[in-house]
């Protein structure tokens, strides 16, 4: 290779070089810009994040309570109907008795 040859290749590479050099300051700079306007986003991101978990867990606490009244009412119910059903079941007997009691005497009566 000769004197020329080899200058003209070390002229293409430092042109290569600088190039290479500029598309790597250009995509700095590009970077730089991206990482500031999604900084703010990915914040508000974050901050959407952390408000739809605390919205879960009261919901998750809201929901346990529904469940914890919904047994206690269920338990309730079912302590009523048992405590109130043989009354009233004698309760209903009775009446059932003296009005067919009542209608005999009645014809009786006549």
């Amino acid at each position: 290779m000769t004197a020329g040859q080899l200058a003209i290749v070390l002229a293409t590479l430092v042109v290569v070089l600088a190039r290479v050099l500029q598309a790597m300051n250009e995509l700095h700079s590009e970077m730089a810009r991206l990482r500031s306007e999604t900084q703010p986003l990915l914040e508000e991101l974050q901050a959407s994040v952390d408000e739809a978990r605390d919205d879960l867990e009261r919901f998750d606490r809201l929901l346990g309570s529904a469940e914890s009244i919904s047994s206690r009412v269920n338990g309730a119910t079912r302590v009523t109907r048992l405590a109130l059903s043989a009354p009233v079941i004698k309760t209903v007997a009775l009446a059932s008795g003296t009005s067919r009691a009542a209608s005999r005497l009645r014809r009786k009566s006549r």
